[in-house]
This record gives structure tokens, C-alpha cells and sequence, in this order.
């Protein structure tokens, strides 16, 4: 089974929705083999070096108060906690572009099983709970040395356009498939299950597209 999970490094809904997708592909593991791969998606193209505000961003964005923010917040924590991903307390201070992080991404999807996968989590655990920025190059640096990536080569890839043209690619693919909100899991190329859904949700979807063949 080829699963897909097209998601930004910026979306606190994709990290959810991956511990969610990750406990039930345990759940399954006996029964059902999965790959996963991680597509790009930028929640803020446009966004600017130093980032935004992240009540500014929001508010603008969507047009609600700091107080709405802050609630939402709360059940995002709540959320996170039940599968086991922690929120800061404080919540992300600004929003960044994530580009680069997905050109990093990208890169090592053919740099060894489960290094990809290494690299997303450190990469969510480094914005949404450190409050750190992930477009920040010495950051990006510091997660690829910590899941065990080739930290010279990372550096030159951030140092020249490289992959830019593959990323860039696979986000106008996903778009052109009409999905424009993150996470879109994607089973077998035609099954979408959209959104942080809870780990009960995945596995009866797995299982029920397993058992379809």
C-alpha cells in the first residue's frame, strides 16, 4: 500500500494527523505493509524570510480574534496530546516559509528508509514544539545532523536552487488534483482521506481498502 502524505511543516493539523496515521499503520502492521512519503505542500507561499506574527497572521487570514486564536490553540494541545505529539505551551510565536525544509525533504526521500520520515518529525517537533524557525538554514542543519543525514550535503543544497524545480512540481500536481488544504492522505493514488482525522478513522480506512484490493 503507497500512502502519500501531502502536508506542510507549518500545519499544526498535519502533525496530528500523522501521529493519528502513524498509530494506525501500527494497529494494521501485521496485516497491511504501507510506504509512506511525504509531499510537499505550503500552507504560505508568499510568506516573507522573517516570517509573521503568528496572532497577526491568523487574524488576517481568517478574520478571527486573539481570544478565538487562543482557544483554538488550546484544542489543537488537546488534540496533539491524545496522540501523542506535544504543542508548546506558549504556542508558535510567528510563521515562516518552509520551502526550504521541503526542498530538504525531498532530498531525503532517497537518502535511506526512514530517514524522510525522521527528518518531517524533527521538523514539526522544531516549530510546533520548540517554537523554532524552519526556515532558519542553521536549524535545518541541526535537524539533519540529528537524524542522521549528511549535514555538507544539506548545505549545499540549500545553498543553490537544487530540487526547487521537483518541489515545485509535485506541489502544482497536488493542486491541480483539487487538494488545497493539509493533510491530504492519499492511498494507492486514488483514495484521499482529508484532515487531522483520529487514529480509528485511518484504520478503518486502511483496512476496509485493503480488504477491497
Amino acid at each position: 500500500m503507497k500512502i502519500d502524505f501531502v502536508s506542510d511543516v507549518s500545519c499544526p493539523w498535519c502533525a496530528i494527523g500523522l501521529k493519528s496515521l502513524e498509530t494506525a499503520l501500527e494497529r494494521v502492521g501485521g496485516d497491511i505493509k504501507a510506504e509512506l512519503h511525504f509531499q510537499p505542500f505550503e500552507l504560505n507561499p508568499k510568506m516573507a524570510p522573517e516570517g509573521q506574527d503568528i496572532t497577526e497572521h491568523l487574524s488576517q487570514k481568517y478574520g478571527i480574534s486573539p481570544a478565538q486564536i487562543a482557544q483554538n490553540r488550546e484544542a489543537i494541545r488537546a488534540r496533539g496530546a491524545a496522540v501523542g505529539f506535544e504543542f508548546s505551551q506558549g504556542g508558535r510565536s510567528r510563521i515562516y516559509n518552509t520551502f526550504d525544509a521541503h526542498r530538504l525533504l525531498h532530498w531525503a526521500e532517497g537518502e535511506g528508509e526512514g530517514k524522510q520520515a525522521a527528518l518531517k518529525h524533527a521538523l514539526l517537533s522544531a516549530y510546533f514544539t520548540e517554537d523554532q524557525n524552519p526556515s532558519d538554514h542553521a536549524l535545518l542543519l541541526s535537524k539533519v545532523a540529528q537524524v542522521g543525514l549528511d549535514v555538507e550535503r544539506a548545505r549545499a543544497i540549500l545553498a543553490s536552487d537544487k530540487f526547487t524545480a521537483e518541489v515545485r512540481e509535485r506541489q502544482q500536481f497536488y493542486l491541480q488534483q483539487g487538494i488545497n488544504s493539509v493533510p491530504a492522505v492519499i492511498i494507492n493514488n486514488r483514495h484521499l482521506i482529508s484532515g487531522g482525522q483520529p487514529p480509528e478513522v485511518f484504520e478503518q480506512a486502511l483496512r476496509q481498502i485493503a480488504a477491497e484490493g
